[in-house]
């Protein structure tokens, strides 16, 4: 017994140094707000509590895009798309709950329907009433969900490699996200997350390697690790994923464009054809050169395909 006892003491011991030598801590809040909250940044309180931080640029009465960013990223991901909108367009985009410099959320609630909620929080507390609306990945489906719940607020919708398809096979990448939702692990990841797994995780989700800079692994690490992002992130991943059914995205009545890279190893490129079939009159664009977030693999052909669509819906509907 005394062996054994020792044997565990010693154990627990390597696994203490082990935690403390691998420990990644959170980011200083102060830090991050100087590096990544620089002006045109606001941080606006809303009606529930979440201080959120946006950017809201163009022109206030051209008519208004609102973009949502995906899982694990933030507001600059759409930094390319913004640069070539905002002379035509009020652009506005947000960290999440649970992401960027927004933060935990004060309720602890990371369901989809908070984020979706939140969504039209935004748009009211900005003092906007209808809006195009895209979004990438997690984004895509918050968006696809918001557009189902208040079509009467969305003038256009935009999914760019979104979630809500349903995976009739596992998805190949990221490692980080595999982790995350893996139990026991991703609370160890509330504490470890070391950089080399974000750069790995990145270069599962892009196509082009070239792509991925120590600018944007640092950015990406950093604001996972901002205070609360962590907890967030394990706690989105601890509920289950529900597909969308061709019945709900059926209601859906306003233009639709369908983004997607051909090389998504999480979400495939099937997810696409799904959405297209599900969603009467939608119209796709593939890009055979990007992985899962194509307005940062390929900014200017994916911000293209977006300008030239929404000359077209901006000349068939008044841009009210």
């Amino acid at each position: 017994m005394k062996r054994l006892l020792k044997v565990l003491g010693v154990l627990a011991a390597i696994l203490i140094v082990a935690f403390l030598l691998l420990r990644t801590p959170d980011t200083d809040p102060a830090a991050m707000r100087a590096k990544y909250g620089t002006p045109p940044s606001q941080f606006v309180a809303l009606a529930n509590g979440l201080t959120v931080h946006l950017r809201d640029e163009g022109p206030r009465d051209a008519p208004a895009i609102v973009l949502l960013h995906g899982s694990n990223a933030d507001l600059l991901t759409w930094q390319a798309w913004t640069e070539s909108l905002r002379g035509k367009y009020r652009v506005i985009r947000f960290d999440q709950r649970g992401h960027g410099l927004t933060g935990a959320a004060p309720d602890g609630d990371y369901s989809p329907e908070r984020f979706t909620d939140d969504v039209g929080a935004v748009a009211d507390k900005l003092g906007v009433r209808r809006f195009v609306l895209a979004g990438n990945s997690m984004g895509g489906g918050i968006a696809a969900r918001y557009a189902m719940a208040h079509p009467e607020r969305v003038r256009a919708l935009v999914l760019v490699d979104a979630g809500g398809a349903p995976q009739t096979a596992p998805a190949k990448g990221n490692i980080g996200f595999k982790l995350a939702a893996t139990p026991g692990v991703n609370l160890l990841m509330r504490s470890i997350t070391p950089r080399f797994l974000i750069e790995r995780s990145l270069r599962q989700t892009v196509a082009n390697q070239g792509g991925v800079t120590p600018a944007m692994v640092d950015r990406y690490w950093e604001l996972l690790r901002y205070p609360g992002n962590r907890a967030a992130t394990a706690a989105r991943f601890a509920q289950p994923r529900k597909a969308f059914t061709p019945a709900q995205l059926g209601a859906l009545h306003m233009p639709v464009l369908i983004l997607w890279g051909a090389h998504d190893r999480l979400i495939p490129v099937a997810g696409a054809d799904w959405f297209q079939r599900a969603i009467p009159g939608s119209e796709k664009v593939v890009f055979a050169d990007a992985g899962h977030i194509p307005m940062e693999e390929l900014p200017g052909p994916s911000v293209k395909a977006l300008t030239d669509w929404l000359a077209k819906v901006d000349a068939a509907k008044p841009a009210s």
